[in-house]
């Protein structure tokens, strides 16, 4: 298989996909779970890991992440898959050259900091603080802050290690916001998203069987994504995989900026909806600003209820980059419209599940959404959608004063400076991933030719305006 992806670990949890969805797809996954380990590590030596048999063990635990563990987070810790990190805090390294001075020991105002035999500085971790007056007063920078990987990719500060005993990874509930940021960043794959593959592999199947529809809702990421073959290319391999019909949710995003450039006007102050993460975000650590999160749905929600209410026993499956999706449609508001989500890299393992090489298939059309609908799964793009609606609506005496924020960071600043008057904005558009969409922990590759992707995407519309693709979004069905 071609390289699809950007490390080894997506590697890895492609090929458990890969096989639970192949044996979802032949109705025998009870009767495979004991083999599957074997036959994705077949051995007699590991591949990744020590020994053949932890190796296996893990994939038991990545084996039930694919097939949808039950849990209220969508991200979880593989605890048996986390043991290789050293734990975060202040170490002294070989550097310590065991000096007369003993500054460090003189700066801490704990008592954290000893000496062995050899006059080598060590630190006692239940007394440290993490003030760092250490590390600044050795002469030698002997003594060094390590984070793990996880931990510095969470901006919320969800992660920490659980106990001194097993040193694995803790996800605090309270503080997640299942952007998937740890997902992508952990170097052992010990933490991964949940996965609805099996669940939209049997909802293909029954729906084959009554006759129902099922619409394969496409994030308008998709166009950086899958850049082995073309997009007409995916679109049809969705219809081989049993999709009725793939909507674009940039048409969703069209309908979601024209509600949310009337209700800006109306309102004088608003945050953005579309990210679940964002939303997640200002909820649990902006609690003031929860009244003025925009009332619409987000273009994912829009668009499934726009299909579901003209034909109420259609499924919808939404996919694309982000795992926060995954939690967004257990929301009472987001559930009755959205029944699954996938991720960019389970769309792959569920056409390689079914043999289905995309680059062999002719393309069809994907259409629908106009330019500002289709750039909102980059950074900036929101916002200029907003700001045509405004003018599509004719409100040209309102002054749109907008700030992007490109990732959690910039949301936090931003919102921080907005509660203590330091800003004159009037529309905050909070994307948690950096770069916006394309930046989500669900993609198949990330870096900076996605977002000209998109935008090449978005001048490939057909419906010039906001309104104008609104108004013609029955025509699809």
């Amino acid at each position: 298989m071609a390289r699809k992806f950007d490390t080894k670990v997506q590697l890895l949890k492609y090929n458990v996909l890969r096989e639970v969805a192949a044996s979802a797809w032949r109705d025998s996954i009870r009767e495979d779970l004991l083999d599957l380990p074997k036959k994705i590590v077949p051995g007699p030596k590991p591949t990744m890991r020590c020994c053949i048999y932890k190796e296996r063990a893990i994939l038991v635990e990545r084996i039930k992440m694919a097939m949808g563990a039950a849990g209220e987070n969508v991200i979880r810790v593989l605890d048996i898959a986390c043991d290789e990190c050293p734990v975060s805090g202040y170490e002294v390294t070989n550097a310590c050259r065991g000096c007369l001075m003993n500054r460090c020991e003189d700066v801490c105002r704990k008592g954290a900091i000893s000496f062995d035999s050899q006059h080598v500085a060590q630190i006692d971790k239940d007394k440290c603080v993490e003030c760092g007056l250490c590390a600044r007063a050795c002469p030698y920078t002997a003594i060094v802050h390590r984070t793990r990987p996880c931990e510095s990719a969470c901006k919320v500060k969800a992660i920490s290690v659980s106990t001194a005993e097993d040193k694995s990874a803790h996800i605090d509930d309270s503080k997640c916001t299942s952007c998937g940021a740890c997902v992508y960043a952990c170097p052992f794959g010990a933490i991964t998203d949940v996965s609805q593959i099996v669940k939209v592999v049997r909802m293909l199947r029954h729906g084959w069987d009554v006759g129902r529809k099922v619409y394969a809702v496409v994030a308008p990421a998709i166009s950086s994504q899958f850049t082995y073959a073309r997009l007409g290319q995916v679109v049809t391999g969705l219809k081989e995989l049993g999709f009725t019909e793939v909507v674009e949710a940039a048409l969703g995003a069209d309908m979601v900026a024209r509600n949310e450039s009337e209700e800006l006007v109306e309102r004088g102050f608003l945050l953005s909806s579309c990210c679940p993460a964002f939303v997640s975000f200002v909820e649990k650590t902006y609690p003031q600003f929860r009244e003025n999160i925009s009332s619409s749905l987000s273009p994912m929600a829009t668009i499934a209820k726009f299909l579901k209410e003209r034909e109420e026993d259609c499924r919808v499956v939404f996919i694309g980059p982000c795992t926060a999706k995954k939690q967004e449609i257990q929301k009472p508001e987001v559930a009755p419209w959205v029944d699954a989500v996938l991720t960019f890299e389970e769309l792959q393992a569920l056409f390689d599940s079914k043999d289905i090489d995309i680059t062999s298939r002719p393309e069809s059309p994907l259409e629908g959404a106009s330019y500002f609908g289709r750039i909102f799964a980059r950074c900036g793009g929101l916002a200029e959608a907003v700001a045509e609606g405004i003018r599509e609506n004719g409100h040209t005496d309102f002054v749109l004063k907008p700030i992007s924020c490109d990732g959690i960071e910039e949301c936090r600043i931003a919102l921080l400076k907005k509660a203590k008057g330091m800003i004159d904005v009037n529309f905050i558009e909070g994307m948690a991933c950096v770069g916006g969409c394309i930046g989500g922990a669900g993609c198949l590759t990330h870096g900076e030719r996605n977002k000209l992707a998109v935008d090449k995407y978005g001048q490939q519309a057909t419906e010039r305006t906001i309104l104008d693709a609104v108004r013609d979004a029955d025509r699809l069905l």
